[in-house]
């Protein structure tokens, strides 16, 4: 009986704890719809990379996964990431309600977008066209990449991002995407049926791929007009540096750690193609695409934990703070792990019915990425935490040293192992990443104390 009772009450205090944490549980829905919908929509993409491999078989598939990741690590490399300047800025103007300020920032964002598009366009077919024969890249691999290029002047992302994020309208973001994602799975279903070949598989992915970014900017203006902010780009922008002190700088190194980690992740398939063959990259690829399933959860929960601990910081709520990120971090972990799990109980059969058989090597490489992911969704929390408290310099220092061991590591290993030495080269990058960024995180705090 009085076990009973001692086991209630236990019950009743962590019931009344659980329901007094409300930022919690708004943090928690918002990342639920996130997950959701990104898990949807990544395993509905999945299905439509599967029907693509299926149809054009592991070589012609490596040329597309060859030709996509080239454009996208251009895009991540030039991508001015606007969204975190604009968040870190426009959340203060929105406290105070300088609803003049909101409106130059967001036009600055979308006009930097613009311009980065464009000069990644331009540095993509450059590349191609000068350095393409040095590194003896055939025609039609030349020839098929820059077609794919074509897509790089729509990637505007920044400005929508902010915008959506800062006005929590995440529900809009996860599920409009899983919409986008059915479409294309379907398309690629009946090019199956068709017997579409590479061609028109890479203009369904290009097109898929416009779309979606058009959408994202379309549904970013109509928040802003629910919002009242109308005439976005009349509105002058003025001296920049001046009403936004700090924007550059900020804008800079984060961008800089970014840009050091998107060439790792986006360029990896590239040198796994290069190092070794595009049947290895193309096996690469759909691992990478496995495993990225679990990895976006970092990316989402970042989404919404970002402006939330900027906000806390700004009040000095130390304690606050620290909860919070402990809390997530453990809940990413305990995520990562279950997804590990996961896809050593299933992957085979996974990829033998999505990919098809021939597919079915890319489970050993799936299985080491994941150990990768891991350290990847831990130190994504620390990231966010680091950013808020305005270290950025540190960011890229831990950046830079994960991404020189990443290369060193994938040059020495892909051509003794494989691809799998492109994911070892994953784990050494995220370790090194997460360390030194919990032991300057760990510093940082003990000083405000």
């Amino acid at each position: 009986m009085i076990l009973l009772e001692s086991l209630l009450k236990k019950t009743r205090k962590y019931r009344l704890a659980w329901q007094a944490e409300a930022d919690l549980h708004g943090r928690l829905k918002n990342i639920a719809h996130l997950l959701t919908g990104n898990f949807a929509s990544a395993f509905i993409g999945l299905a439509g990379f599967a029907l693509t491999a299926r149809a054009l078989g592991p070589a012609d598939y490596g040329l597309l996964a060859l030709s996509f990741a080239y454009t996208r690590g251009i895009e991540r490399f030039v991508s001015f990431r606007s969204w975190q300047p604009l968040i870190k800025y426009g959340a203060k103007a929105l406290q105070v309600g300088e609803t003049d300020d909101l409106k130059a920032l967001f036009k600055f964002g979308l006009l930097i977008d613009l311009a980065t598009a464009l000069a990644g366009w331009g540095l993509a077919v450059l590349i191609v066209l000068f350095a393409g024969p040095l590194f003896g890249i055939s025609e039609e691999m030349s020839r098929f990449v820059l077609i794919y290029c074509a897509v790089l002047p729509f990637q505007v992302t920044g400005m929508p991002t902010a915008v959506m994020r800062l006005y929590g309208r995440f529900k809009i973001v996860a599920y409009g995407q899983v919409a986008a994602s059915i479409l294309r799975a379907l398309l690629c279903l009946a090019g199956v049926y068709l017997g579409w070949g590479l061609f028109e598989f890479m203009l369904l992915w290009m097109a898929s791929q416009i779309c979606s970014s058009l959408n994202r900017t379309v549904w970013a203006f109509r928040e802003l007009r629910k919002q009242g902010l109308t005439g976005v780009m009349w509105v002058p922008l003025g001296d920049i540096r001046t009403r936004f002190p700090g924007f550059w700088s900020f804008s800079l190194w984060t961008n800089m750690a970014l840009i050091i980690q998107a060439c790792a992740f986006e360029f990896d398939t590239l040198l796994v193609g290069y190092l070794a063959d595009p049947g290895s990259a193309g096996l690469y690829h759909i691992a990478k695409r496995v495993a990225k399933i679990a990895q976006q959860a970092g990316e989402q929960v970042q989404a919404v934990l970002y402006p939330d601990l900027s906000r806390v910081w700004a009040t000095e709520g130390i304690d606050e703070f620290r909860k919070t990120v402990s809390q997530t971090a453990w809940l990413l972990f305990a995520f990562g792990v279950c997804a590990l799990v996961g896809a050593y109980l299933t992957i085979e059969w996974v990829l033998r019915v999505t990919a098809g058989p021939g597919f079915e090597a890319a489970a050993t490489l799936v299985m080491v990425q994941f150990v990768a992911v891991i350290m990847f969704l831990c130190g994504r929390t620390l990231y966010s935490a680091l950013l808020a408290m305005g270290h950025e310099k540190i960011l890229l220092q831990s950046a830079l040293l994960g991404g020189v061991l990443f290369l060193f590591t994938a040059i020495a290993l892909i051509p003794r192992v494989g691809a799998v030495g492109a994911n070892v080269a994953h784990i050494v990058m995220s370790g090194v990443w997460f360390v030194q960024m919990a032991i300057a995180y760990r510093r940082k705090l003990d000083t405000k104390r």
